[in-house]
């Protein structure tokens, strides 16, 4: 999938996350860091970036807000999904113990991850953007008293020392991410590969209107594995995000779009791609 790609935009400092995640699935792209989600958005829609990386659920901290409300209408397709084990890292400056340590940095999400350590070295958290602007403050600083939690990719790029590994309380932390492109780039029907396709829709403020709208995909055989939901500004009708397995040109799940058009509003596709390995794993 790479090969026709230079750049792929993402969300935070460069060592953050997001920015792992990147060169995990593309080594072989130039990393574009965004200071916000819709400015990664821009970079695609303006053509700086070919891509963009956007994480959307942790298994701890819930879904990322306001990505859903950006998908919609930025006019790019998801072309596929990769799923980032999170492990947590204490970094400290060249040099520096862990017992040197009385004040943390990371992101908001980072530090409760890391009750325990934090617990243990009875120090004083301060919240930050992202774990790697914490990082990149720490190394600013050049203080031994001064930690983040942040990537090993965070430790390379800031020359920290990585003082102690996976600090995090939950082996199972990961997130998912979405792959965005300006274009939609669906598999081919009858490929030996699982595909899931996402979706967006509205329903009407009427009794049983969400029921009806999903009724197909039940009678169809079609698996729905994520359902979220929406509230406009005035709380009266809600949109739906959802993702399915399935292919959109298989008959099961065009009679499922055939019934959800009668009974839902402003249906939008948002891309149709492989399902990522870690979803078969036991």
């Amino acid at each position: 999938m790479s090969g026709q790609y230079k750049h792929i935009a993402f969300q935070g400092e460069l060592g953050a996350y997001s920015d792992l995640a990147c060169r995990t699935v593309f080594p072989d792209l130039a990393t574009i860091p965004c200071e916000t989600f819709q400015a990664a958005f821009q970079a695609v829609q303006s053509e700086k970036a070919d891509l963009a990386m956007i994480p959307v659920d942790n298994t701890i901290a819930g879904r990322v807000a306001d990505v859903h409300h950006l998908i919609p209408d930025s006019d790019l397709f998801i072309i596929g999904e990769h799923f980032q084990p999170i492990r947590h890292m204490l970094l400290g400056v060249k040099g520096s113990k862990k017992e040197d340590i009385k004040h943390i940095h990371s992101h908001v999400h980072a530090i409760p991850q890391c009750r325990k350590l934090i617990a243990q070295l009875d120090v004083q958290a301060h919240v930050h953007a992202d774990t790697a602007g914490a990082a990149k403050e720490v190394a600013e600083r050049g203080e031994s008293e001064h930690g983040a939690i942040a990537s090993s990719l965070a430790a390379e790029i800031y020359g920290l020392d990585i003082l102690e590994e996976d600090i995090q309380d939950e082996e199972h932390n990961t997130t998912r991410f979405l792959v965005l492109s300006p274009e939609p780039q669906v598999p081919e029907l009858g490929d030996d590969v699982k595909v899931i396709t996402s979706l967006i829709f509205g329903v009407r403020n009427i009794p049983a209107a969400l029921y009806k709208s999903l009724g197909g995909f039940a009678t169809n055989g079609i698996n729905m594995l994520k359902l979220e939901s929406y509230v406009d500004p005035q709380f009266q009708a809600a949109s739906f995000y959802t993702d399915v397995e399935g292919h959109p040109e298989s008959r099961p799940l065009q009679l499922a779009l055939e019934e959800l058009g009668f009974y839902a509003r402003d249906v939008k596709y948002l891309g149709t791609y492989p399902a990522h390995e870690f979803r078969s794993r036991s």
